[in-house]
């Protein structure tokens, strides 16, 4: 099942002196945050907190409705913000990671399972994705057409034709 709040970023410190917030993204950029007006404080979405932020750098600025003081602000520092799912509208194709993490990763063409995919590792290029098989061991499969065909989060699968020398040694 899909989680409604998702993990986007941690308060690291204090901005200034005015209770700017500096967050550590943990999305794909710093504006993506900044696309959000309402960022909450918990996985449920009990406490919700209006923002106005902008990038810095790698991080976002953000400032808070009813934080004025770096005292105030202080007292966020390492909590974890999450976003409404319901708040953004990801483009076709795109997926959160948090949606992909635990897939069933199995061959497009003969249904074998290779394992779960444990990791989405941002290499510039391509996205690669770390596939654990049961006994723990570790592959690497690059984000390209070719070898991802299908990714179903509904479903819980990815469908990949493997290139070769991907899972090669188990043959």
């Amino acid at each position: 099942m899909k989680k409604q709040f998702l993990e986007t970023g941690k308060i690291v410190g204090t901005h200034g002196i005015k209770g700017e917030l500096r967050i550590e993204p943990w999305c794909d950029s710093p504006e993506f945050i900044c696309a959000f007006k309402k960022l909450y404080l918990d996985p449920n979405g009990a406490t919700a907190i209006e923002v106005k932020s902008r990038p810095h750098k790698n991080i976002t600025l953000a400032k808070i409705k009813g934080v004025d003081t770096i005292e105030d602000a202080e007292r966020l520092r390492g909590k974890t913000l999450y976003i409404n799912r319901d708040d953004i509208n990801l483009g076709e194709g795109v997926h959160f990671v948090q949606d992909l993490l635990g897939l069933e990763i199995r061959d497009a063409d003969s249904g074998k399972v290779y394992g779960t995919l444990t990791d989405v590792l941002r290499t510039g290029a391509n996205d690669v994705y770390e596939i654990t098989d049961s006994d723990g061991k570790k592959y690497l499969a690059p984000v390209i057409d070719e070898v991802v065909i299908e990714i179903n989060t509904d479903g819980g699968y990815v469908l990949l034709r493997p290139m070769k020398g991907i899972f090669d040694d188990e043959d």
